[in-house]
């Protein structure tokens, strides 16, 4: 990125006062902002010219905006995204399930928002534990990670990391048959401020798995260290221990898969 242009956002939310207080504050922070209260606007705007962040109602209507980010990572397109929700659904419940970089839950003040916002820019541009070879490519059963793209790549299929899951597996990745734990992925994929749980982890590793894992119960190669972590086996060290038990729930005092 030139150092010299601001950071480009998007905002996409039906409330044309919220809109403009949010834009307003962060223009005066120094962002340039782009915004609109349609999701086809959002998705044709992108789609000609990046943004280095969305910050996106995550019920906005027509195709829900949690829907329109999913389908801009089908295409390929690597957003950083912070996703605002009105619903009972708590803020890091809904950030464990889509994916998202963060989450505000309404009504939140522009200076929280302008915080999350610094730090998900922060962690796009520098993952802690990222290796100095970011042009490496890692085999992970049937994908390619790809490193320097921040992707997963199947034939012509790409499927677009997120900031925590790209801090993931770089983070395992990057130490094969070592077991890192829960403790290092967190402090590798989440900054201080982030007011998060273990059991982020354990939601995060279990959503990898449904993508890269054959069967994602019988975990091959993101593997659970038990009473530890989890540890990345390569695809070539076939005689490595793997794991036969099926994965377990949530809860318990056994470290969850």
């Amino acid at each position: 990125m030139d150092a010299d242009r601001p950071f480009h956002l998007y905002i996409a939310d039906e409330d044309p006062i919220l809109r403009d207080m949010l834009s307003n504050y962060l223009e005066k922070q120094g962002f340039m902002v782009t915004s609109t209260g349609s999701i086809d606007d959002l998705l044709h705007r992108t789609r000609q010219l990046r943004p280095d962040l969305i910050v996106l109602d995550a019920g906005l209507s027509g195709l829900r905006g949690a829907q329109a980010w999913e389908r801009l990572q089908a295409e390929g397109f690597r957003v950083p995204v912070v996703l605002m929700t009105s619903s009972e659904q708590s803020a890091q419940q809904l950030k464990e399930e889509t994916g998202a970089d963060d989450c505000l839950c309404k009504p939140f003040s522009v200076r929280d928002l302008f915080s999350c916002v610094q730090d998900v820019l922060r962690q796009a541009s520098f993952v802690p534990g990222t290796p100095m070879d970011t042009h490496r490519q890692v085999r992970i059963g049937d994908y390619n990670f790809v490193v320097a793209s921040r992707v997963l790549r199947r034939g012509a299929s790409v499927r677009v990391l997120s900031s925590v899951e790209y801090a993931l597996l770089t983070e395992l990745t990057s130490n094969p048959g070592v077991a890192i734990t829960r403790e290092q992925l967190l402090a590798a994929s989440h900054t201080r401020k982030d007011a998060v749980m273990l059991r982020t982890i354990d939601a995060s590793i279990m959503r990898l798995r449904k993508v890269v894992e054959p069967e994602p119960a019988f975990p091959r190669y993101i593997q659970t260290v038990r009473g530890h972590g989890y540890m990345f086996v390569p695809q070539d060290h076939e005689t490595w221990p793997v794991e036969h038990a099926p994965a377990e729930q949530a809860g318990g005092a056994a470290l969850v898969n």
